[in-house]
C-alpha cells in the first residue's frame, strides 16, 4: 500500500515566498538573490526555498546565508557556531552568519542585487533569526542592496503580546529593539517595524502572506510544520517558549537534550512532585504542571537525574507563558534558595551582562526574585508596556 501524503488541516495559506514567485515575481526577476534561510524555509509542497529560487529561470541565486544553527540546522545545542561551506549541488557558498561575523560583509555581497529573507519566526523577543534578518538589514542599506523579507505565519498567532518591553543598557544579540517579549507580529511586520521605527534604513520590500488571520496559530494555517531550530522541535515547544526561554539565564534545565526543550524544567536537587503541586495550587490560566523526571543528554545536568515538571498547555488562548515562567522560577527558588542560581556570563556575545537580564530585558526580575518580593509590580509594569508596544505597532501591522 502506498502511504498517502500528509494531510494538512485547516485553509491553506500561501507564504510570501509562493507568492514572490508568482505574483510579486518582479521583486526578484533579472537578478542575482542572496537568500538568507534555513530548513523551515518550504512552501505548502514541502519544497524548499533555495531550490525554488535556484531552478527559477528568471533568478540567479548567488550565495546562501545561514542563520543561528546553520543553514541546515545542524548544529544542536546553543551557542555553537557555524562554519561557512559550499553547496556543491547549487554551486553557490554558504555564508554563516552566526560566525565570527553575524551581519554579511561586503565581500559575501558582492554581485548581489537582492537579499531574500526566508526564515521562519516563532514569535519570541529573544529568537535570534529576526536579528539576523536585522544585521541583515543594516549592511544591506550600507551597501546598497535591496531586501526581500517574505512573510511567514507568526506560529503562535498575532493577537497576544505579552511581558517587559526590553530596556536599555540590556540590548544584546538575543535584543536590540525595544519589543515584548511576546510580541504577537510577524517576521515581515517586524521588518518594517524594525526599518521605520528604528532607522535601519533599508531598501525593503516585503511580500505578506495570503490567508493568514491574526487569530492563527500554525497548526490552522495549513502549512506544514518544520522545526524551526534545533530546540523548537515542535508547536507545542514554541507555544511555551516565550516564557520558558527566561531558563536559560538560570543554572535550571530548560530541557535542552530531552525530547521536550522548553517543556520540560528541573534540576537534580528538586522534588518534582512538591514543585508541581505548589505551582498547580497557583491556578495559573491554560497549563498544568505534572511532576517528572529526566536526564538531558547534553548541556545543563547533562547524564544527571533532574526532578521537575513538564508544562501541559491545556488551553492555549487562556496561557500566558510569559507570566507561567516568572511564576516558575519564583517557586523553583522558594523551594531550594540556598541551591537556585542564576546562570553567569558570557552568554550570546555577551561578557559583562547578566544573561536572565538580557533574556528579561532588566534587571527587575532578577532583583524582585532575589529579594523574595511580590511578583504583582513585575506584572503591573507588563500591562503598560504591553499597551504601549500594542499602539506603536499598529501601523506596522499587514493583517
Amino acid at each position: 500500500m502506498t502511504p498517502s501524503a500528509p494531510s494538512l488541516a485547516g485553509p491553506a495559506i500561501i507564504p510570501g515566498i509562493a507568492r514572490l514567485l508568482g505574483p510579486d515575481r518582479s521583486l526578484v526577476a533579472g537578478t542575482t538573490v542572496g537568500l538568507v534561510c534555513n530548513p523551515a524555509s518550504i512552501d505548502a509542497a514541502f519544497r524548499h526555498s533555495a531550490d525554488l529560487l535556484f531552478e527559477d529561470p528568471e533568478i540567479r541565486l548567488g550565495a546562501i546565508f545561514g542563520p543561528q544553527h546553520g543553514f541546515r540546522s545542524d548544529l544542536q545545542d546553543n551557542m555553537i557556531e557555524s562554519p561557512h561551506a559550499e553547496d556543491a549541488r547549487r554551486r553557490v557558498p554558504i555564508y554563516s552568519l552566526y560566525s565570527e561575523t553575524r551581519e554579511p560583509t561586503a565581500g559575501m555581497l558582492q554581485g548581489i542585487d537582492a537579499l531574500v529573507i526566508d526564515l521562519q519566526d516563532v514569535g519570541t523577543r529573544v529568537y535570534t533569526y529576526i536579528y539576523t534578518m536585522a544585521n541583515c538589514m543594516r549592511a544591506a542599506a550600507r551597501h546598497g542592496v535591496k531586501v526581500v523579507v517574505c512573510d511567514r505565519p507568526n506560529p503562535i498567532g498575532g493577537d497576544e503580546v505579552e511581558g517587559p518591553t526590553l530596556r536599555e543598557p540590556w540590548t544584546s544579540f538575543v535584543g536590540q529593539f525595544p519589543i515584548p517579549l511576546r510580541h504577537g507580529m510577524t517576521i515581515a511586520e517586524l521588518a518594517r517595524l524594525f526599518n521605520e521605527a528604528f532607522g535601519l534604513g533599508a531598501a525593503l520590500e516585503v511580500v505578506p502572506l495570503e490567508g493568514w488571520r491574526r487569530s492563527m496559530y500554525h497548526d490552522e494555517t495549513g502549512l506544514p510544520w518544520v522545526i524551526t531550530s534545533p530546540n523548537i522541535p515542535t508547536l507545542d515547544t514554541a507555544i511555551v517558549y516565550p516564557g520558558a526561554v527566561l531558563f536559560e539565564g538560570t543554572t535550571l534545565s530548560e530541557g535542552r537534550g530531552t525530547t521536550r526543550p522548553f517543556e520540560l524544567i528541573g534540576a537534580p536537587w528538586i522534588d518534582g512532585d512538591r514543585l508541581a503541586a505548589a505551582l498547580n495550587r497557583r491556578g495559573l490560566p491554560g497549563v498544568h504542571f505534572r511532576p517528572v523526571f529526566f536526564e538531558p543528554t547534553f548541556q545543563k545536568h547533562a547524564r544527571q537525574t533532574c526532578g521537575g515538571c513538564q508544562l501541559h498547555v491545556t488551553d492555549r488562548r487562556a496561557f500566558e507563558p510569559v507570566r507561567t515562567a516568572v511564576e516558575l522560577i519564583a517557586e523553583f527558588r522558594r523551594q531550594d534558595p540556598s541551591r537556585f542560581a542564576w546562570r553567569e556570563p558570557p552568554y550570546e556575545y555577551e561578557h559583562d551582562k547578566q544573561p536572565i537580564d538580557i533574556l528579561y530585558g532588566s534587571d527587575r526580575l532578577r532583583a524582585t526574585i532575589d529579594s523574595g518580593l511580590d511578583l504583582a509590580p513585575l506584572f503591573a509594569v507588563w500591562e503598560s508596556d504591553e499597551e504601549a508596544f500594542r499602539a506603536r505597532r499598529r501601523e506596522y501591522l499587514l493583517y
